[in-house]
């Protein structure tokens, strides 16, 4: 039968790849005492394409792929043995060995005032929080950053409006480790000053990620003239203080009691499932006896097939990725940097041996290792 025959090639191959895993071994153990590098990308690439012309027509594509992965464990493997394990890996491994639980009261920065949903996201983490409110994401990881506070709280994506880019593209700018993350449910309503009819309503003022969450109100409503602002508490605190009283802002409902304002309309949201998702970020890295999630942002060489090579290293250890996102690099066209979150708890062996990996390829142009959490 053809599948016995497939069989008993499936056997020789996995023997041949074994041997051939040896001699790399031995190579990298020779080259390691010689000082030498283990590393030829010419022979490498005479090799793929040998067995690629070998194969013949129809299977060139397919052959290359395979060796492709083939020299990359290979080299990983090799790495393993001459470099050991990367600083960041010896890092975690300590950070994690402290055993330290997340703190109950600290000195937190938050974007917005008081009523938004960063503030809920703070309360929820930091039982006993001191909050200082920020006007915007950069101020927040300034904070941080520059020691002014511990931690900071950061959205970072939403179930009805997707990723808050933003945010994405000011991880890259500063330095910083994710410690905690928290769900907040989202409760969008309309508010407007005292006495405000939802007729009188000429214009509609929010952050723009709620106002995308709103937009199919929005749009049953033609004659509200949205405008944007920087945060939904902050919006409804000026609104409060003297707006105009023919603009309603969307806010959360706690909104309406801190600034006495009337709640108009509710239930305004495109889908009663909307959550948003807050990070808490820390100069220090910091990983709690709970900690069942990784973090990393790698900016990958541009040719094809390097993120599906890197997707199938997690794969291949049996990791979930939870979230992939991608966004560009300034000045480098149709060049894109990742974020990976992916499920494991922070002393796994196989995935520390895949960052130490991550960070000591060369082939990566950028690996930063953004934190261990809950």
């Amino acid at each position: 039968m053809n599948r016995e025959e497939m069989s008993k090639i499936d056997d020789e191959i996995a023997k041949l790849f074994r041997r051939r895993m040896e001699i790399a071994e031995r190579d990298a153990a020779e080259c390691r005492a010689q000082g030498a590098s283990y590393v030829d990308l010419a022979a490498e690439r005479a090799s793929v394409l040998r067995a690629a012309e070998f194969a013949g027509d129809g299977l060139e594509r397919e052959t290359k792929m395979l060796f492709t992965t083939i020299f990359d464990m290979t080299k990983a493997r090799q790495r393993a043995i001459c470099g050991g394990s990367a600083p960041i890996v010896e890092q975690i491994r300590e950070t994690a060995a402290k055993q330290i639980p997340f703190p109950t009261n600290a000195v937190v920065a938050c974007p917005g005032t008081d009523g938004s949903y960063a503030q809920q996201a703070a309360s929820k983490m930091f039982p006993v929080p001191n909050i200082l409110f920020f006007s915007s994401f950069d101020s927040v990881f300034e904070a941080v950053e520059k020691g002014l506070c511990p931690y900071g709280i950061l959205p970072i994506e939403n179930s009805a409006a997707g990723s808050v880019a933003q945010v994405y593209d000011l991880m890259v700018m500063h330095r910083f480790h994710i410690v905690r993350s928290v769900r907040v449910k989202i409760d969008h309503v309309l508010l407007g000053r005292r006495g405000a009819k939802i007729g009188d309503i000429k214009e509609v003022a929010s952050h723009p990620h709620a106002l995308t969450q709103c937009s199919a109100y929005l749009k049953a409503h033609p004659a509200f003239k949205t405008v944007s602002a920087p945060n939904t508490a902050i919006a409804a605190k000026d609104l409060a203080a003297g707006g105009p009283a023919d603009r309603a802002v969307i806010a959360s409902r706690a909104c309406a009691e801190l600034y006495g304002l009337d709640i108009l309309d509710e239930g305004i949201a495109n889908a009663s499932y909307n959550y948003t998702r807050f990070i808490c970020i820390s100069r220090q890295m910091e990983i709690t006896p709970d900690a069942d999630k990784f973090g990393i942002m790698l900016s990958l060489p541009h040719r094809p097939g390097a993120l599906n090579g890197i997707i199938a290293k997690f794969a291949a250890i049996g990791v979930n990725l939870t979230k992939l996102e991608s966004r560009p690099i300034p000045g480098m066209d149709f060049e894109f940097r990742f974020t990976f979150e992916f499920e494991s708890a922070p002393t796994n062996p196989a995935v520390l041996s895949l960052l130490s990996e991550l960070a000591q390829t060369p082939e990566i142009e950028r690996f930063t290792f953004l934190g261990a959490y809950a």
